[in-house]
């Protein structure tokens, strides 16, 4: 007799290496935050139990990459891992050209200062901090073409990541398609909580651009997970392979940065990937200027091996089904207990919507960074605000820009924390929750100049 009882599921692989932690003194955490101007960035990582702020650089490598990382070919020129890369690459993403960098940051401000001249106009599906700022010193200005359901936090739209055609469409009528040097298109939209894009979507995406002659540019950092997604909620892909849903995405675009800290399980890396050899070739003589050669770019020969196998592990079907599996854990937790989150759950973290568990604060009493201050301080759980902080000033006004989403991301790195861990995060978010009446807010003490959430330091009311 066959049991169709739901069973209960483990990670794809062993433990053999482990790295102690532990809980610092509910006293020693006051002191810790409070001298870290309550950003959670600069708190030292030895203070920190659980570490949710990132997924980026934080994920644990496998047997097989730690052995690729003994074949460094560590020559200055014409490494033989370059061309294990390029042919990874090429096979799983299906891009002509690759120019390695250090990570996804360099790929962003290559491809800014290759195709964006003074008052050019990026359509993308919501901002990312990094992204944007590359495209603004680069004299161009971002425009939102998100569909409006990713703005709010409850809607249940399996694909929050879709571009609104008809905005995307305007925009290329009122700037001139001159004027439109690219759009950038994200999988698995960060600042949205994780959320996919649809293929349909991308393909009707492409098909615009196409009529006008405009490029995509691709945010690939996490498009295993979006493929996962696709493969879950899409009709007529459920029996695809998510290898396949990945090249098929990758086919839709004209070229791609990677932050590869991310699906690709490495500790550090990136690159450009582009189809255009024009565009190529002027990528490959800048990135000796920025970077390094360009036959390794910001990477040693070793980081490109372990980046190589990586991107072949990040489209393992067990392996895609555990990762986006554990986020999907903790987030049927949260809501089980009652927590506001960004629903549908995201593929790399569970989003907490700030404005709802402390509606008592306004966005000027920063409740994203006090709630995620609050939660280190109640189990040193480190997490990331996403709202006012994140979302800078207008570079014109002067004034804070005030986005609809004001979240705490609870980022999940891969293969590193065990479904205890989820569990001890989610009590320690229910805890918290309990308590947010008395919660006060922040306000700004120190505040630099570029990507703000990083240094800038806070103070209590």
């Amino acid at each position: 007799m066959t049991d169709n009882r739901e069973r209960s599921w483990a990670e794809p692989y062993k433990i053999k290496m482990v790295e102690p932690v532990q809980m610092i003194s509910r006293e020693e955490r006051e002191k810790a935050i409070k001298e870290a101007g309550y950003n959670t960035f600069l708190l030292r990582s030895r203070d920190v139990y659980i570490d949710l702020l990132t997924d980026s650089g934080t994920s644990a490598m496998s047997d097989r990459q730690w052995a690729g990382m003994m074949m460094g070919d560590e020559a200055y020129a014409g490494s033989e891992n370059f061309y294990h890369l390029e042919e990874a690459i090429q096979k799983y993403y299906g891009y002509d050209h690759v120019v390695p960098t250090h990570q996804g940051r360099g790929a962003e401000h290559m491809i800014s200062q290759l195709m964006i001249d003074d008052g050019d106009f990026v359509p993308g599906n919501m901002y990312f901090t990094t992204t944007k700022l590359h495209q603004e010193l680069a004299g161009g200005t971002f425009v939102d073409v998100i569909i409006d359901e990713a703005h709010d936090p409850e809607n249940e739209h399996p694909f929050k990541a879709n571009v609104d055609l008809n905005k995307l469409e305007d925009l290329i009528k009122e700037k001139g398609p001159d004027k439109i040097p690219y759009v950038s298109i994200a999988t698995s939209v960060n600042m949205a909580g994780g959320q996919p894009i649809s293929m349909s979507n991308l393909k009707e995406v492409r098909e615009l651009t196409n009529r006008y002659d405009i490029p995509i540019i691709h945010d690939m950092t996490r498009v295993a997970e979006n493929a996962y997604f696709i493969k879950q909620r899409e009709e007529g892909y459920g029996d695809t392979p998510v290898k396949d849903i990945v090249h098929e995405i990758c086919s839709l675009t004209d070229g791609a940065t990677m932050s590869a800290k991310k699906d690709a399980l490495v500790n550090i890396g990136g690159f450009l990937a582009l189809n255009d050899e024009e565009l190529f070739r002027k990528a490959q003589n800048m990135v000796v200027v920025y970077e390094g050669l360009h036959t390794y770019g910001g990477m040693a020969g070793r980081d490109m091996e372990a980046l190589a196998i990586g991107i072949t592990e990040s489209v393992d079907e067990d392996h895609i089904r555990a990762r986006v599996g554990q986020v999907q854990y903790l987030g049927e937790k949260l809501i089980d207990m009652g927590v506001p989150v960004v629903r549908p759950i995201g593929s790399h973290g569970v989003f907490l919507n700030a404005k709802k568990i402390l509606p008592h604060l306004s966005q000027d009493e920063l409740p994203a960074q006090t709630l995620a201050a609050e939660l280190y301080l109640d189990a040193g759980i480190r997490s990331m605000e996403r709202g006012v902080v994140s979302a800078g000033r207008d570079p014109e006004t002067g004034k804070h820009n005030y986005p609809d989403l004001e979240l705490v991301r609870l980022t999940i790195p891969r293969r590193v924390y065990t479904q205890a861990h989820m569990d001890v995060v989610a009590e320690s978010v229910e805890a918290v929750y309990q308590q947010r009446e008395d919660i006060t807010g922040l306000a700004f003490d120190y505040e630099p100049e570029y990507l703000r959430f990083f240094q800038s330091r806070f103070k209590k009311r």
